[in-house]
């Protein structure tokens, strides 16, 4: 009878952490969707976002970007986000980390399950006025792999 209730057990404890477990495996395989087919599963609900600006820094002020990725969770909020190109070098990272950290998510009218989706976002910085050389400086900072959709 020991043994019995010792296997029920061990069997009890395997059905926990498997249903534990089954959320943090969705997330890491996460659908890649790039910057332009966000919407289709998530709507972005900030109309501003608030940043940590550092006072100085290397390249503060040259036109530049950087690209960072990140997971939208299953409740619309950033997660694993990581400054993934900063074109040019400069000390903007943390500023885009900041700004991607703070946005906040709905789920599309297509995304009633709240799906979770890995996508990355281009933080523009000092861009000139001249639509083709925003354009340029921009897709320096694209990254490759994320147009599954």
């Amino acid at each position: 009878m020991n043994t019995m209730s010792r296997r029920f057990g061990q069997a009890l404890v395997l059905a926990l952490a498997t249903v534990a477990a089954a959320p943090l495996l969705a997330q890491s395989q996460a659908r890649m969707v790039g910057p332009e087919q966000i919407q289709n599963y998530w709507i972005m609900l900030n109309t501003k976002v608030d940043a940590d600006i550092p006072n100085s820094g290397r390249n503060m002020t040259a036109p530049g970007c950087v690209a960072v990725s990140f997971m939208i969770g299953s409740d619309g909020v950033p997660q694993n986000v990581t400054v993934r190109k900063v074109v040019p070098q400069s000390d903007l990272d943390r500023v885009a980390t900041s700004v991607v950290s703070n946005f906040r998510y709905g789920p599309s009218l297509k995304n009633n399950t709240h799906e979770p989706i890995n996508t990355y976002f281009i933080v523009p910085f000092n861009l000139p006025a001249d639509p083709a050389q925003r354009q340029s400086i921009t897709n320096a900072c694209k990254l490759p792999g994320f147009d599954q959709a």
